[in-house]
């Protein structure tokens, strides 16, 4: 990531995988950091709001966590917001319901980004609840 980076310090989506790969070690001020130069290159894109969001939530920054859903729900009064990126946020709150009940949203939607639910490890946690199991059946996959 690093050499993409070098190549083109402006690529956001670059910055985004950064983000997320800081995430997974645990390394949330570096993570909050790429997310937030994701979000400024990208423009329009929820992508890296949702990251940012769930990089708050997990860093214990719960109100700016939450600054970013009511800004992406803000935005949805404009234009599409997927749910899953609201989904994310809620999930990186600890906030199962929530989670679960816009992720059902972006079922009823058909929201694209629901693909991702399969290989996303953040999704980790919810694996065992049954309310997950059944909308990633739902959504066409299989365990």
């Amino acid at each position: 990531m690093q050499k993409t980076l070098e190549l083109n310090p402006n690529f956001w989506f670059a910055h985004m995988f950064a983000s997320s790969a800081y995430i997974e070690k645990g390394m949330f001020p570096e993570a909050i950091a790429e997310a937030r130069k994701a979000r400024e290159l990208s423009g329009v894109s929820t992508q890296p709001i949702a990251l940012l969001g769930y990089a708050l939530a997990k860093s214990g920054k719960q109100a700016e966590a939450r600054a970013e859903i009511e800004g992406l729900l803000k935005l949805s009064t404009e234009r599409y917001v997927p749910p899953y990126s609201i989904a994310f946020i809620y999930n990186g709150l600890d906030e199962r319901d929530k989670a679960l009940a816009w992720l059902e949203r972006g079922y009823e939607q058909r929201d694209p980004k629901m693909v991702f639910l399969k290989v996303e490890s953040k999704w980790n946690n919810l694996r065992d609840d049954p309310r997950f199991q059944d909308l990633f059946r739902r959504v066409g996959f299989t365990q």
